[in-house]
Parts: C-alpha cells; structure tokens; sequence
C-alpha cells in the first residue's frame, strides 16, 4: 500500500473483532490502521452519545474487512467468536495474534498474522503483513473456509439476470457502497448544504427480532417521501443516507459528505402491539438539536406518528429559516393508507423488491402488495409498486402470452394508482416503466415520464429514471437537468452518477461520461456496467487494445462477452470474436438480441445486425429502448429497415439522432 498514489488508494472499512479486556493493547492497531487511511469500525466509537447506539451488526456486515484479534482472553469471548464466524462465512476475516494464542478450532485454517512484537510501528514486517492481507481479502474476498451458499441467477449472470438488469429505470437507484466511501473521506464529494436541506438515516431497529428491520427502515423511506413533498425542503435520497447505517462517523460529518444543513435519525421498538418511535433533529453544522420527541403508542397509530414526526420536522426547520412553524407545513404522504396493516405489508413489499435478488423475492414483494391491496384497495402507493413489480417479474421470467398478460396487469395497476392519487409521481413514473420497457412504446411512456418528472422532482429514483427515458428518447438537455438534481439528492448513490454516465455516453460527450464512470467507481469498485461504457467509448475512438483491458474488468457478465466480441474481432480477426459471440448466444439465446444487433453492426454485418433488431422488436426485448442513441448502431443508423425499427418502438422523426 505504501506506493500507492494518491488516485490509486481505496479506502477500506474494516470492522475490528477483540476482547475488551486487550482493549489497551488494540488501540495502538486501531490508530496505525487508520494512520493509513483505512475507517476502523470498533465499539468504542458508540460511547460519547453523539448518536444512537447502531448495532454492531450492521457495521459487521458492510465492512470489507473483519480483523480479528485473538488472545488468551478473546478465544474464551462468545462475541468475538460470533463475530468471526460472520466474518469467516463472508470470506473476509483476517486473523492476528497478539500472545502468541493461536485462533480456536474452526479458524486455524486460515493463516492468522503474529503481531506480539510489532511494536507499535506501522513499518514492521508484522504490521505490512497485516495491511498486504487486509487489502488481498478486501479485493478478492474468500477463503478455504468459506460457507458456500447457492447464489440466485440474478446475482450470477444468469438469463434471468441479463432481463432485470436490462430494465431502464427498474427502481430505486441502489449501490451497494463496500469501500466506497473513499470519495467521502478524501473529500470528493462535498456538496455545499442548503439550508432548507435535510437527510433522514435509517431508523435503527431496537426490537428484540432483528426482522422487524425492514419495518424500521420502511418508516424511514416513507418520512423521506412525506418530507419530499414539501417544496421548500431539499430531502437526501435513500442509497446516500443509508450509506451511514453504520454508527462511525459523527453528524457534523455526515452532513458534510451528504451537503445537508440537518439530519434526522431515530430508532423503533415494536413489541406486540406497543410501538415507541424516537426521533431527534440536528443541526448539522453545531450538532446541536433542533428538535427531538419520543412518541409511545399503539402500533395501529403508527401512521399519525409518522405525520406528526414530518409535521416536526418541517415546522423546526422552517424556524431555523426565519420563518413560523404551524403545523401546516407537515403534508401526509400521497397515495398512503389509513391501514396498518396495509402499511406493514407494502414496506415487506418494498424490501423485497429492493433486494433485485432473484425470481422469488421478487414473486414476494408482488404478494406482499397485493396482500396490502387486499386490504386497502385505494392505497395507491401500493398500486404503483405493483404495477413496477409486475413488469420486472414479466420481463425476467416470463414469455409469449404469460408476458403480454403480466403488462397488461402492470399497465392496469398504474392506472389504478394515477386515478387514485393524480399527484402520485410513482404512479406516472411506473406507468411510463411498463409502457418503454414492457410494450416498447416510447411514444406513450412519454406524457407518464415527464408528468413524473414535474411531480418526484424530490424523489432521485424517479429522477434516475426520467434521466435515462430522455436519454434514450434523445432529450439531452432534460436528462442533465434531471441527473443534476439527483445528484444533488443522492450524491454517494453510484448509480445516479452510472445514469449520468449513460445520458453522456448517449449524448456523445465521451469526456463526461467517462469523468461520470470514475466518479461511480470511486463511491463503488463493483458497479456494474460503468467498465462497459469506457469499453464502448474506447471502440467508438478506434482505441481496441484499451477496449479489451476495460471489458475484462466488467462485472457484468453479459456486457463482458459482448465487448470482448467486438474488441476481439478488431485486434485478431472475427473468428477470434465468433468465439464469444458464440459463447453470448448459448447463454442467453434470444435474450441478448440486442448485444448482438451491436456485435454484427460493429462487425460490419449490417444485413445480420438488422435481423436480430426486427426479431427483438418481435419477441420485446427491452434492449432495443436504447437503439435511438446508443453510438455502437452508428453504421446501420442511415439504414431505412433501421429507421423502421425506430418508429414501431415510438421515436418520432424528430428525435431520431
């Protein structure tokens, strides 16, 4: 690590296993480990009351490093056990010695580090060991000791995958940070707060069942939707709020990293039918409060606490503005229910959907909505998650007629959820979902998408979404007003910069798209689909040995083959790229007929190209919503088979670039 480069370094999170009784021999690890720029997540950052006490489970699970630190003391330590067995199953456990005790049975395995005589300097054999391992299972996670789980298709790269990620604007925009946040903490991302600007953390969930989480985070998000509405606030989105589960980093420095002058954090407890609900609001730049309550009910009056939290919180802020708080200014969510039950199973919906996971967590979440539709049938938040539920199941795991009839659901359930709540932007931004990717009518999703765009102008996931349809559609200056603003509200979300990455590449402004690529990658090395665009751009600009390097690295199985099909073909000939195109039609079959429209157009087989854009029209693939901009159709563009595609998918003449 120590010749690295400034740009080369990757700030790793390591979670810090030990006995409270080696607490004075650890911290001198502690503070060598991050003299080199590493975040070390260990209890004693809970005590001082600056923020509640997260659980150390959540830190547990996101960190990219478990060290443990095994003593004569620690190995009797039911905690540290338990704790390195997580960190073992994940793959990512590192041992050390500080006695010369060697790790309990079930680790020793793994070969663990002798720190006993490191003495304290960071340019110790011992303590260079230590680093070279933590960055070795940082970036290749796994070891001979590793829980082997099966791991869903849609994770894996399977078919199923290739159909849900193809969905433009499929959700909310989620990245899982890891390491990530090295942006944050060399300082790259700091946008300058407004003072109306707020984030809501995730509600730390203090029941005794570690299940309930989804109800506690649940309550969060729908605060964040019922704050948004109100158009003097600035609301922090999910994915960047959330990237401070974990309780290591203070208030002021959160607000710092997300550009927000405040920041609302609480805690649930949900036993039974009892309900206490904690929530405080901080002034970001002081870390004094602004405003907390503890509001104790029944857990049917969940929904008033909900209201009477955002009334608080926008009533508070309007007075640190200058202004008068009455009441007033808290407004219910659109498309809610009165219905707690109803409400508890849309957020167990929600969870589910959010996970992307595979086809039965998405069949849940789909139950879970209708289940809440059953008993609230007017909750019109309900209808429109539905309505995106059905088209991601639809278009990952259906066909022919069991397809067709999946969007009509979808397309019905969007409906429903507009007629009964105009103002619902979610409805709008789903119908326009299943109207592009389900029918590929571009045309009809357009009045959706925009109507979307005026109403979630709070909301970065419908944001995002908007970003790409006008991206796709050739509105370039719409996607960038849209692109600016999510980053504004969601500035460590990956993802939005990836959907900045993609208007830009689409757009033709080669050096923005690959600055946006550099930032997603900075919040999150694993993004998927970022290498790809810098491959297609290194194509477009004839550079083909640099094209290769890039799909190499792209996480995405699919985009991978396509571009070595391609790359390949230019730097050895096309039977070296027959090979993976090859390998991409016995994979995916007709489900990757648009990757391989971009094979044949780019191998100058125009006639083969077109062909497999007419049979994806006939069969759906939602691929072809990217034909109108996408640079690598650039040598069938003229073509008037081409231009026929274009119009049957809804581009009118004027937007075809």
């Amino acid at each position: 690590m120590e010749n690295y480069s400034p740009d080369e370094i990757v700030v790793r999170t390591i979670f810090l296993s030990y006995s409270r009784d080696d607490r004075d021999r650890v911290l001198p690890i502690i503070a060598a480990l991050e003299k080199r720029g590493l975040i070390v997540w260990w209890d004693g950052l809970l005590a001082g009351g600056q923020r509640f006490a997260h659980t150390t489970e959540s830190a547990l699970e996101s960190a990219d490093v478990v060290v443990v630190v095994w003593t004569a003391r620690s190995i009797q330590s039911h905690w540290v056990r338990d704790e390195a067995t997580r960190g073992r199953d994940r793959g990512r456990m590192v041992s050390v010695t500080l006695d010369g005790a060697e790790p309990p049975l079930g680790f020793r395995q793994v070969q663990y580090i002798d720190l006993g005589n490191w003495g304290k300097r960071t340019a110790s054999p011992a303590f260079r060991e230590l680093l070279r391992a933590i960055e070795a299972v940082a970036a290749d996670p796994g070891n001979s000791l590793s829980v082997e789980r099966p791991v869903p298709a849609a994770r894996e790269g399977g078919t199923k995958l290739s159909r849900r990620r193809a969905l433009i604007a499929g959700g909310a925009c989620i990245a899982v940070l890891g390491g990530g946040l090295a942006a944050w903490r060399l300082g790259v991302l700091s946008p300058k707060a407004d003072g109306n600007s707020i984030a809501v953390l995730p509600f730390e969930n203090l029941s005794d069942d570690p299940e309930q989480t989804y109800f506690s985070d649940g309550l969060s998000e729908e605060l964040r939707a019922a704050l948004s509405l109100n158009p003097r606030l600035s609301v922090a989105a999910l994915t960047s709020s959330d990237a401070f589960r974990t309780g290591a980093r203070t208030i002021a420095q959160i607000a710092r990293a997300l550009g927000v002058a405040f920041v609302l954090e609480g805690s649930v407890r949900r036993a039974g039918e009892s309900l206490r609900v904690t929530a405080r609001l901080v002034n970001g730049a002081t870390g004094f409060q602004s405003w907390s309550e503890t509001f104790d009910r029944k857990l049917a009056n969940v929904l008033d606490v909900q209201n009477e939290i955002a009334a608080n919180v926008v009533d508070s802020l309007i007075v640190s503005l200058g202004g008068s708080g009455d009441g007033a200014s808290g407004k219910q969510r659109i498309g809610g229910t009165s219905s707690v039950a109803a409400f508890d199973s849309y957020l167990h919906g929600m969870a589910l959907y959010n996970l992307a996971a595979d086809e039965p967590s998405d069949r849940g979440a789909l139950a879970a909505f209708d289940r809440a539709l059953s008993l609230d049938p007017g909750y019109a938040a309900a209808q429109a998650a539905r309505s995106r539920a059905l088209t991601v199941i639809g278009s990952s795991y259906a066909s022919g007629k069991e397809l067709a009839g999946y969007f009509d659901k979808a397309i019905a359930a969007a409906r429903k959820a507009i007629e009964l709540a105009p103002g619902l932007a979610e409805g709008h931004s789903a119908l326009g979902f299943v109207l592009s990717n389900g029918r590929l009518d571009l045309a009809g999703a357009r009045q959706p998408y925009e109507k979307s765009f005026e109403l979630g102008y709070g909301n970065a996931a419908i944001l995002g979404s908007f970003a790409l349809y006008a991206a796709f559609t050739g509105s370039f200056a719409d996607a960038r007003k849209a692109v600016a603003r999510a980053l504004r509200l969601d500035p460590l979300n990956a993802s939005v910069l990836r959907t900045e990455a993609i208007a830009e590449f689409c757009a033709r402004a080669y050096d923005a798209a690959q600055q946006a690529v550099r930032g997603a990658l900075s919040l999150n090395p694993k993004v998927n689909n970022v290498h790809r665009i810098l491959g297609d751009i290194a194509l477009v600009q004839g550079d083909y040995g640099a094209a290769r390097g890039y799909f190499e690295a792209e996480t995405s199985p699919l985009s991978r083959i396509r571009g070595l099909a391609i790359a390949d073909a230019r730097l050895s000939g096309e039977a070296a790229g027959q090979r993976h195109l090859a390998e991409m039609e016995r994979e995916y079959g007709d489900n990757c007929l648009y990757q391989q429209a971009l094979v044949f157009a780019q191998w100058g087989r125009k006639d083969d190209a077109l062909a497999a854009l007419e049979r994806g029209l006939a069969i759906g693939d939602a691929g072809l919503v990217l034909a109108n901009t996408d640079p690598l159709l650039d040598p069938i563009r003229q073509e008037p088979r081409f231009q026929t595609v274009l119009h049957q998918i809804g581009i009118d003449h004027d937007r075809v670039v």
